[in-house]
């Protein structure tokens, strides 16, 4: 997948608790644990918002594109 999840950096710098995060925006830590090592398909604006707005970040700082990274599996 040539989109990569930097959202594991975001909570470093902003040194924030994935937990912390996950209850301030209204998500399931489970499901902010899948978005942070990548393991979701999408991401619903409303949820990338959330995360700007708990961690005063950017959606570039949380998504980052990795040209010629494709999955050599990927069926899509």
């Amino acid at each position: 997948m040539p989109i990569v999840v930097t959202l594991d950096v975001m909570l470093a710098r902003r040194k924030a608790k994935a937990k912390d995060v996950a209850a301030a925006i209204g998500i399931a830590e489970t499901n902010l644990s899948l978005l942070k090592s990548g393991k979701v398909k999408g991401v619903r604006f409303d949820t990338l918002a959330g995360l700007c707005r708990a961690l005063d970040c950017q959606p570039g700082d949380l998504l980052a594109f990795v040209s010629g990274d494709e999955d050599a599996g990927d069926d899509g």
